[in-house]
């Protein structure tokens, strides 16, 4: 087990961020919940932590369990900061999408590698007397997708290896015009919650992949069923049980440490341009977990 920033042994090392009973897998052992605050506020709920294939893992309910919260009232930066707190090193995202392509179909999984940001959210740490400004031009972590997708290859899933994904404020899904304009720009799913998370897994130093399960063709398809609640929560049962074999596999193949190699683990060294005797006192204490490392 691999020690947090400062000498603290971690209480989890790796982070599953995704829908409700996303941990019941099998396998897992020891099962126990925290609840707690952060100091950016409180998470989307508590925190499922088990021992699986030899990690301490770390479950949240993006939504909330019974999927009580709607896309753009997702406390993002509370969620990645709790995990930051636990010692995660390595998120795993699981999020349902719809498809603009044919090729791409319901029931299928893609590694998303890219991303076109259409929301109006908070989408970051910094701010409020700190400017920092990170490389986001590969916006997940590439050893840990690239397991990800040859897990799914091996377990025999529809997998994609890479792909665009637009995400989109939500909570309503797209227009047929805006299903189009997104068919044009040659966008592979569409999705309401994983650029957020990408971006702030970046500044929090945290590896980050997306496992983007394909439930519909969105409403662009003529000759499929239009999308709708029932359609989505249907083929996403479908996959879910995909997804916790490709977690399960990911797991028993990661190194205990990300390695040199790594670059999510030094993401903001270099990206702090305010001086440090500018930084108000409550953002240092506030952000330590980030930046205690680069200021003094």
């Amino acid at each position: 087990m691999t020690k947090e920033k400062g000498g603290k042994i971690p209480y989890a090392e790796i982070g599953i961020l995704g829908g409700t009973g996303l941990y019941e897998i099998d396998g897992i052992e020891g099962l126990e919940e925290r609840a707690f605050d952060t100091p950016l506020g409180k998470p989307s709920d508590s925190y499922v932590i088990g021992n699986l294939e030899g990690k301490k893992v770390a479950f949240l309910a993006r939504h909330s369990r019974g999927h009580r919260i709607l896309p753009s009232e997702i406390n993002y930066r509370a969620n990645i900061y709790g995990f930051k707190m636990l010692g995660v090193e390595r998120i795993i995202s699981v999020n349902s999408v719809g498809s603009p392509k044919e090729e791409i179909k319901p029931r299928d999984i893609v590694f998303s590698d890219q991303f076109y940001d259409r929301t109006r959210r908070k989408n970051t740490f910094f701010g409020e007397g700190i400017a920092v400004h990170i490389s986001f031009a590969h916006p997940v972590c590439p050893e840990l997708s690239r397991l990800l997708f040859e897990i799914g290859k091996d377990l025999g899933v529809r997998v994609h290896p890479k792909g665009t994904n637009i995400c989109i404020e939500g909570p309503a899904f797209s227009t047929k015009a805006e299903s189009g304009v997104y068919r044009s720009w040659g966008c592979d799913v569409i999705g309401m919650t994983s650029v957020t998370e990408a971006r702030l897994c970046r500044e929090a130093e945290i590896c980050y992949a997306t496992m983007s399960l394909v439930t519909d063709y969105d409403v662009w398809h003529e000759e499929e069923e239009s999308v709708s609640v029932e359609l989505i929560l249907e083929n996403m049962r479908h996959n879910i049980h995909n997804a916790k074999g490709i977690i399960k596999g990911a797991l028993a193949r990661l190194p205990a440490d990300r390695g040199e190699a790594c670059e999510c683990s030094r993401a903001i060294k270099d990206c702090i341009v305010t001086s440090p005797e500018l930084i108000p006192q409550e953002i240092k204490q506030k952000l330590q977990l980030i930046i205690g490392e680069y200021i003094s």
